[in-house]
């Protein structure tokens, strides 16, 4: 049997130490840029050595449990060896999720480990914000915590005086359809009663859904699309576990469970990703976003 709470700590280690090298190295502003041949979106395609350097930190902490319990791994900058496909349960892992905020050296990049089952299924998800030094982490059905204390979803009453946010991603607005996806969710947060709305154009996907409860009540999304990208399996995988184990709305764009053991590729663009920090509210959006992407 496998003492998820073990991994849980085992990780929460690896992301400490990979959140420590990645500010030792923000500060000295001698940040490397190299491309690789991946996804349609400038994110997707932008590494730096500090991105391998902190993938090695978590590794050292991770393979002896792949050895240890059968896990299978995938991390952003490894081949996919498809252990996930054979192991019941398998590692996801972003060493630095939110590469361009990180190069650019503004909030919203992160390192973000989760834990999957082979049917898809989020087991466990850990953040770790290093500008902030905050930590993320969720069991399933053993709760959700910040810092190492139990979050808790705020009802959507206690919220009527609070703005609606829509968290979207930097770059977002050169979508063709930016303006009208804009005007369609401000009208749902009017419908909704919130007079007020804004938007958080900053963070990679990781942050970004962290966000979608910090800033409650709140969305992030992303749409379907036949080019490869929309995110990758370990964009999501965490974050996935954590609102799951909330009670927010973590879906693909059909309120479908997100697909976090893709067969055929390692993005999300076929299906696309819904998060709401409530899910009455993921179930509107996800019609009017579904009718506009059509």
């Amino acid at each position: 049997m496998i003492a998820f709470q073990n991994l849980c700590n085992i990780a929460t280690e690896a992301a400490l130490e990979a959140g420590k090298l990645i500010q030792q190295h923000a500060s000295t502003n001698d940040i490397k840029v190299e491309h690789k041949e991946y996804g349609s979106s400038i994110a997707s395609q932008v590494v730096t050595q500090v991105d391998r350097l902190s993938q090695d930190v978590i590794l050292k902490y991770i393979l002896p449990t792949c050895e240890k319990y059968n896990l299978g791994l995938l991390t952003e900058e490894s081949t996919d060896d498809n252990s996930r496909f054979q192991k019941e349960y398998f590692w996801c892992i972003d060493p630095i999720d939110g590469t361009l905020p990180f190069i650019k050296q503004t909030a919203g990049y992160s390192v973000s480990i989760g834990l999957v089952a082979k049917d898809g299924t989020p087991i466990m998800g850990l953040i770790y914000d290093p500008i902030e030094e905050n930590l993320y982490h969720a069991i399933k059905d053993e709760g959700a915590f910040f810092n190492k204390k139990p979050m808790r979803l705020p009802e959507l009453e206690n919220l009527s005086s609070k703005p609606f946010t829509w968290v979207c991603d930097p770059g977002f607005e050169k979508h063709p359809k930016y303006a009208i996806i804009k005007d369609a969710i401000q009208q749902l947060a009017n419908n909704w009663g919130y007079s007020e709305f804004k938007t958080i154009e900053l963070g990679g996907a990781a942050m970004n859904g962290i966000w979608t409860i910090e800033h409650a009540p709140a969305c992030y999304f992303k749409l379907p699309k036949p080019e490869a990208g929309g995110g990758s399996l370990w964009d999501f995988a965490a974050t996935a576990a954590i609102l799951s184990e909330l009670g927010a709305s973590a879906t693909n764009m059909h309120l479908q469970k997100l697909d976090l053991n893709r067969k055929d590729s390692t993005y999300m663009n076929h299906q696309g990703a819904l998060y709401a920090s409530h899910k009455e509210m993921g179930k509107a959006l996800s019609k009017v976003l579904l009718e506009i992407n059509s």
